[in-house]
C-alpha cells in the first residue's frame, strides 16, 4: 500500500466512493465517522467491493482532542475532508448547526494535522462559493458572491481558513475541490447516495418517487430565467468526483512544493431539472409523479463549471454521462 490517507466523513455519499478508489489506487483509507448522516453498513459495502477492510475510528470531528489521540500514531500521507452538514435548504433552517459541524471540524483537523505533521490537505468545497455567478460558465477566476446559503458561507469560510493557514508558513498543501452537483452512485449497486429523511438533493427523491416511497416528486419555481424556467445545475457522476479526489491527494503526496489551490470538478455543461425528469425517465423507462411548486430558499438560478483547470492542474475530466449517473442512481434505489 502507498500509505494511510485520513478519510474524515468516509461512510457518507462522496466519501464512501473516494474510499473505493482510494483502495484502487492503492492508498489505505482510514475513515473517521460519527453516522450522523450515514449507515455502518456502508464500510462493509466497500469491502464487498474492494476486498479490503477499511480502518474506522468513530468519533466527531469537532472534537480536537478525539481526533489527535486516535491519528497521532498512524503516520498518515494525506487526509481528504469530507465530514460536515451538507443540505443547502436545511442550512437555511438550521445555521448555527452548519456553522458548528462544518466550521468547528475544519479547524480541528487541521490543527491536528500540524501537530502530527500530515500536511497533504484535500478539502470538499462547492460550488455554492461562488453565489449566483454574473458569467457562465463558471472559473476559479469568479467574482466569490455572497452565498446564497448559510451551508454555501461555511464552505467560502472554510476555504480562507485553509488560505490563511496556508499564507501563515504553516508547512500545509492544499486543494479545495469546488465541485458541483454529484449524482448516482457505484455501478455494483452496494453503495450510493442514502439521506437520511426527506432528501435535499434532487436525484434521490426522484428515485424515492420512482419506487413509491414519495407519493410525487416537487420541482421548486418554473419561473426562473433559464430555457424551461428550471433550475440549471451541472450533474457529475460520482465515480468521476471520487476520482478526481484521489487524483488531488495523489498530486499532494507526491509534490515537494508548498500549495494552495482551488480546482473546479464538473462536466462543463449544466442540465434544468426538468431535464433531469425528462432523463431519467428515458433510460429507465419510468414515469414520475411530479408538480410545480414555489422557489426554495437558498436555491441559486443556474451555475455550470469551466473544468479546463482541472484538466490541466490533475489530468482529470469526466468520463460517465448524465444518463450512466441516472442508471446507477436507480439500480441503487432498488437494492434499497
Amino acid at each position: 500500500m502507498k500509505g494511510k490517507v485520513l478519510v474524515t466523513g468516509g461512510a457518507g455519499y462522496i466519501g464512501s466512493h473516494t474510499c473505493v478508489e482510494l483502495i484502487n489506487e492503492g492508498y489505505e483509507p482510514v475513515i473517521v465517522d460519527n453516522f450522523s448522516n450515514s449507515e455502518r453498513f456502508v464500510i462493509d459495502r466497500i469491502r464487498e467491493i474492494t476486498g479490503v477492510k477499511c480502518s474506522l475510528i468513530e468519533g466527531d470531528c469537532t472534537n480536537q482532542n478525539f481526533l489527535e489521540s486516535n491519528l497521532k500514531s498512524l503516520d498518515l500521507v494525506g487526509c481528504i475532508h469530507f465530514a460536515a452538514s451538507k443540505a443547502v435548504g436545511e442550512s437555511s433552517k438550521l445555521p448555527l448547526k452548519y456553522y458548528h459541524n462544518n466550521i468547528a471540524s475544519t479547524v480541528a483537523i487541521l490543527a491536528v494535522l500540524e501537530k502530527i505533521n500530515c500536511p497533504n490537505f484535500v478539502f470538499s468545497s462547492s460550488c455554492t462559493v461562488y453565489g449566483q455567478p454574473d458569467i457562465l460558465p463558471v472559473t476559479e477566476n469568479s467574482s466569490i458572491k455572497p452565498a446564497e446559503s448559510p451551508y454555501g458561507r461555511t464552505k467560502q469560510m472554510c476555504e480562507d481558513i485553509i488560505r490563511d493557514c496556508y499564507n501563515a508558513g504553516q508547512g500545509i498543501k492544499a486543494f479545495a475541490l469546488r465541485y458541483f452537483n454529484p449524482i448516482g452512485a457505484h455501478p455494483s449497486a452496494l453503495i450510493g447516495e442514502l439521506p437520511l429523511g426527506t432528501p435535499n438533493n434532487l436525484v434521490p427523491f426522484i428515485t424515492q418517487t420512482a419506487i413509491g416511497k414519495r407519493a410525487e416528486l416537487t420541482v421548486f419555481g418554473n419561473d426562473y430565467n433559464t430555457p424551461d424556467g428550471t433550475c440549471i445545475r451541472d450533474y457529475i457522476h460520482v465515480v468521476d468526483l471520487a476520482k478526481a479526489h484521489v487524483k488531488a491527494i495523489k498530486k499532494l503526496i507526491v509534490s515537494n512544493e508548498s500549495v494552495f489551490d482551488v480546482i473546479n470538478l464538473g462536466t462543463g455543461h449544466g442540465n434544468s431539472v426538468l431535464e433531469v425528469i425528462e432523463s431519467f425517465e428515458k433510460v429507465n423507462g419510468i414515469r414520475l409523479n411530479y408538480k410545480i411548486g414555489p422557489r426554495r430558499n437558498g436555491d441559486v438560478e443556474k451555475v455550470y463549471a469551466d473544468c479546463s483547470y482541472a484538466k490541466d492542474t490533475l489530468n482529470w475530466k469526466t468520463e460517465l454521462s448524465l444518463e450512466e449517473a441516472l442508471k446507477d442512481a436507480w439500480n441503487w434505489e432498488k437494492t434499497l
